[in-house]
Order: C-alpha cells, then structure tokens, then sequence
C-alpha cells in the first residue's frame, strides 16, 4: 500500500507541475488600456497595417521583377541564336521601374523588422529602456527631419512627372495623358515611378512615426503594446 500510494503521490505532484508549466507558457490576453497608452497603441496598429500590406506587395514584386529578368535573358540568347537584335524596350523599363517601386515600397518593412545594421553584441545587452531612448533619438531628430526635406524637395518634381503645370494646375484630370513619357523608343512614362518615389518616402515616414510610437509605450512601461521581443545576445567569439 505505501508503494501505491508513493506512486500516486510522484504521479500528482507531476500532473500538478505539468499544470502549472502549461499555465505559465499561455500567453496572456493583450489588455488595451484607456488613455494615452490605448491611443499609441492603435495609432502604431493602424500603421503596421499599412506596413504589412507593403511587405506583401514587395514579395509580388520580387517575383515579377525575377520574370521580367528571366524574359529579358531568354530573348537576349534567342537574339544571339537567330542573329538578329531582339529589343523589347517595354520590358526592359519595367523591370527596371518595378524593383525601383520594389525598394520604394519596401522601406517601412524594412525599418519595422529592423534590417537596418547595427553593432549586435552591444545592442543585445541594451535594456529595452535604453535601446527605445537611442532609437528615440535617432528617429526623431535625424530620419524624420530628413524625411521631411526630403518630401518637400519630391513633391513639384513628382507631381510634375504626373503632368501638374509650374502654376500648380491640372490641364485635365485624366493625368494618364499628360504623365511625362520616356524619351527612349519602346519606354514606358516615367510619371508614375516619380511619384513612387514620393510615396515611398512617405511610406517610411509613417513607419517612423510608428517606431516612436513604440518607443514612448517602452518609456512608459507598457513594453507588451510596443511589441517588443527579447532579442539574446549573440555569442561573441574572440
């Protein structure tokens, strides 16, 4: 009887364990907060939404822009084979234009899943307080302002690649007529891969805004509606 009931007793214990590890590893519901902490939250939800539907868009472009290579050096052995110039100069300029609108478009992805480089085995041993004040810094005070000259120097120049006149009007609302066309034969208009270009820097400065975002919920306290992951550091070899 005393080996059946130690046996029941070792059998409890660890179903009582398993209990209480299964509990501990169930993450929590996200509690949304009243207040300024709510709003920032959403503020940075609405915006990775975007930020999301643009990695996306990116990934299709990465696969057109493969096609459109491929076209490219299958027709240029042809040529070679049938010895006569085989040029499509459509093709050409949109492979060229869409991994432009590829890079463009892929910007905020890219700041938001942090591929921008950075000196990993000091900033992995950063608390989180302190990587959000660097960060904080840094985006507000040398991407943003740079994002900004850098919209208002785009704006004339892309809207006038659309066709816009110097006086800031339209001769007509159908833009897809007076966009500015390429000088070279077979080229597509270079109006819309102008305002693209517009675009994608408006596109990173929302992301931005989104990064500060974050960074006021980390100095704030509320690090699970920033989203922040803990990142180990890497082990240094020396």
């Amino acid at each position: 009887m005393s080996d059946q009931g130690s046996k029941a007793d070792i059998t409890s214990a660890a179903e009582e364990l398993l209990e209480v590890f299964t509990r501990q590893q169930k993450a929590q519901p996200l509690v949304i907060p009243d207040g300024i902490a709510g709003l920032l939250y959403r503020i940075r939800i609405g915006i990775e939404a975007v930020t999301t539907l643009t990695g996306k868009a990116s990934w299709i472009l990465v696969w057109a822009v493969f096609v459109l290579g491929l076209v490219s050096v299958v027709t240029r052995y042809i040529a070679r084979f049938i010895q006569r110039d085989i040029i499509i100069g459509e093709v050409f300029d949109l492979q060229w234009m869409l991994f432009g609108a590829l890079v463009l478009i892929g910007l905020n992805y890219g700041v938001r899943e942090g591929v921008n480089p950075r000196i990993d085995f000091w900033w992995a041993n950063f608390t989180n307080k302190t990587k959000a004040i660097i960060d904080l810094i840094v985006h507000t005070f040398l991407f943003m302002p740079f994002l900004v000259v850098a919209m208002k120097a785009l704006w004339n120049w892309s809207l006038a690649g659309m066709g816009r006149s110097f006086d800031g009007s339209w001769s007509t609302w159908q833009f897809w007529k007076i966009w500015e066309q390429s000088t070279d034969a077979g080229g597509l208009p270079r109006g819309p891969i102008k305002l693209m270009i517009l675009i994608g820097f408006f596109l990173m400065a929302t992301q931005i805004v989104a990064e500060i975002v974050k960074q006021i919920l980390v100095l704030m306290g509320h690090e699970d509606l920033a989203g922040v992951a803990a990142h180990i550091a890497p082990v240094r070899i020396e």
